[in-house]
């Protein structure tokens, strides 16, 4: 099997460094072009296009190398590799590689781990509404990136049953706020009571308030229809798609319920203080 792998790897076409460190996951060997720089066998790194998690920046900033690495004429070496946002000057990220380069400037790369983990970034709206399994959701987000299906699938699922109650509460409290019908809640409270989110969905009659629809379509009776598929009837590659639709609803109905939210505290705010304006006037006048 090992033969086998090898011979896959040189096969395959050689990729940059920057592809490399941005899209490639862990564990699996690359060929590389330009590792070096052959004048004086210098790790050829390049500017990446990372996510910044930093406050300040919060999207895809350049990150440039914290320091040069040289390697060795011969025989594969292991290195730390460290990133820093040259926006923020703060967040940082950090790549365990081993490289290894052929006569020319070529060779091959094998990515052991990278801190923050591999993965797509997951907004802090999401991360709010997962509570406390956001460990099993970012397996989910390190299965899917690496192409593994069934993973990915099963731990998102996971996530929903045991975020059942916390899912169903923020759509409780944003409903309450813009005044839906008392049947619907009445309907999202007993639902709670249900120990499987697809039987809890079922029960639930009544319409959403259209601000949490996602394209005209109720966000739970999507997430209902995904992972009421029984996981041991679908391939790996519709697992795959059942995964990534499962992550688009959950992170679209997190910024849907925060926007319900932030657009009422603001309301709020300015009820408030026209309504502050008023009875001060009316006490001048008075």
């Amino acid at each position: 099997m090992a033969e086998n792998q090898e011979q896959n790897q040189e096969q395959e076409p050689p990729i940059t460094l920057q592809e490399f460190f941005e899209t490639i996951p862990p564990g699996k060997p690359v060929n590389i072009r330009s590792l070096i720089r052959e004048s004086n066998y210098e790790l050829n790194t390049p500017l990446l296009h990372l996510y910044c998690q930093n406050g300040s920046c919060d999207g895809i900033r350049l990150f440039g190398p914290t320091n040069t690495h040289t390697l060795p004429k011969n025989g594969p070496v292991d290195k730390f590799v460290t990133y820093i946002c040259r926006n923020c000057r703060n967040y940082t990220k950090t790549y365990s590689v081993m490289f290894d380069h052929e006569d020319s400037n070529n060779g091959r790369a094998y990515k052991y781990g990278e801190m923050p983990p591999f993965g797509p970034h997951t907004p802090p709206r999401l991360n709010k509404l997962i509570g406390e399994d956001r460990g099993l959701f970012f397996k989910g987000r390190r299965s899917e990136s690496q192409g593994l299906g069934i993973g990915a699938f099963s731990y998102y699922r996971r996530v929903v049953e045991n975020e059942k109650n916390r899912i169903l509460d923020e759509i409780i409290k944003v409903s309450e706020t813009i005044g839906a019908s008392k049947e619907l809640i009445d309907e999202l409270t007993a639902a709670k009571k249900e120990t499987q989110f697809t039987k809890a969905i079922e029960s639930i009659k009544h319409a959403l308030p259209d601000g949490l629809l996602i394209n005209g379509n109720n966000p739970l009776t999507l997430l209902h229809s995904a992972l009421s598929e029984g996981i041991h009837d679908l391939s790996d590659e519709e697992c795959l798609a059942f995964a990534q639709d499962v992550r688009h609803v959950l992170a679209e109905l997190a910024e849907r319920l925060s926007e319900l939210r932030k657009d009422d505290a603001a309301l709020n705010a300015a009820v408030k203080h026209l309504a502050q304006r008023k009875q001060k006037n009316s006490n001048k006048e008075g």
